[in-house]
């Protein structure tokens, strides 16, 4: 009897991706970061760190996309200034018709995040409504990047903002805790702005992810886990601006993957139901996660594809390659069995000594499916 060829990276993650069996464990990472290409990998990029481990590539186009558009009604304004302790900060300053917005972000060599948010006042929303631009995407770039990872994986895009699906950027616009409060405050406020921000992703949707060779679209976001906001606070403020978005990225011919970066259990059914292909994190506790994957597996392991589960700093990072390879195996007989499981940290990692992500991918490559 003649034995089926292994497949490719590229037909390994598309089979897992459609709920099918693949020839053995899908195994990538939630994007390579700049900081351990550069001290772990010898400045190797994202797709020649795939390679050099024998990982199935999951390729992120961040470049692609026109960051902070400016407009004669949305003029954006930088300006870079130095933080404490060698952080380094950028002032954003965007001139409206109406007013000026600030925001303020800060950073170090793994990382950046915001320490000012765009908008002060509920009032603020109102500027955002009317004047924030639809940015770009330059699909060339896309392309190019596509035909160069060809079959060693596929390649992930975003729907435009700073992060991902409605509430995650509106929590990013005015700050997590602000939305929570405003959601009993203020409620009617809360959905203006998720309507507004999902207008114009849905504009983005159509006016340039048609015929763009993405292989699946990350919507979702950490301020939509179960361990920052309730199931009902889910159910009404992420559930159905989710749902038209996924519904529009399958009209446009692309795979979805909705993002939890935290808490999910409560949420599992859900997630679901907003319509995605697939759902990660599946983040463990120990890194601010809930997950239970023989659960997970059991009430939507069938319906859609599961990404992640590996902790990503107390085994990958500060583990023994022998904890790794227990960790593999035991993620894959949980959330491995009839396939729709592609393994990987949970999120990312800055510090994961070379040997260990060496010992990763052997790991995955000797879980074979019969």
């Amino acid at each position: 009897m003649t034995r089926a060829r292994p497949m490719t990276s590229r037909e390994r993650l598309l089979c897992a991706l459609s709920g099918q069996v693949p020839d053995r464990l899908p195994a990538t990472v939630h994007q390579w970061q700049p900081y351990h290409l550069q001290h772990y990998m010898g400045g190797r990029s994202d797709l020649e760190a795939f390679r050099y481990f024998g990982l199935d590539a999951s390729i992120s186009v961040f470049e692609a996309y026109e960051p902070w558009p400016t407009t004669p009604q949305w003029r954006v304004e930088t300006r870079p200034y130095q933080g404490q302790d060698g952080r380094t900060g950028t002032v954003y300053t965007v001139t409206t018709p109406e007013g000026i917005l600030t925001q303020r972000d800060e950073g170090n060599a793994q990382t950046t995040w915001t320490v000012e948010p765009l908008l002060k006042r509920p009032e603020d929303m109102l500027w955002v409504k009317k004047y924030l631009p639809v940015p770009g995407l330059n699909a060339e770039i896309v392309q190019q990047r596509w035909a160069e990872v060809g079959q060693d994986g596929l390649l992930r895009g975003f729907v435009f903002g700073p992060q991902v699906g409605p509430w995650q950027h509106a929590c990013c616009l005015y700050g997590t805790e602000p939305m929570i409060y405003a959601t009993f405050d203020d409620p009617g406020w809360v959905h203006e702005l998720l309507r507004a921000l999902t207008d114009k992703k849905l504009q983005f949707i159509e006016q340039f992810l048609r015929g763009v060779p993405f292989d699946l679209i990350e919507t979702g976001g950490g301020a939509g886990s179960s361990t920052v906001i309730s199931p009902r606070l889910f159910r009404e403020f992420c559930l159905p601006y989710d749902r038209e978005l996924h519904d529009a990225l399958h009209a446009a011919g692309h795979k979805v993957v909705y993002h939890t970066c935290g808490g999910m259990m409560p949420l599992l059914e859900l997630i679901v139901a907003n319509g995605c292909d697939a759902s990660e994190t599946l983040t463990p506790p120990a890194v601010g996660g809930n997950a239970v994957p023989a659960e997970i597996k059991r009430r939507i392991g069938d319906q859609v594809c599961l990404i992640g589960g590996l902790d990503q700093v107390n085994i990958l990072t500060n583990g023994t390659p022998d904890d790794i390879r227990r960790e593999v195996r035991r993620l894959f007989a949980e959330l491995g069995p009839r396939g729709g499981y592609i393994l990987s940290p949970s999120d990312h990692f800055f510090e994961a000594p070379v040997e260990n992500l060496r010992a990763y991918a052997g790991a995955a490559r000797e879980c074979q499916y019969e």
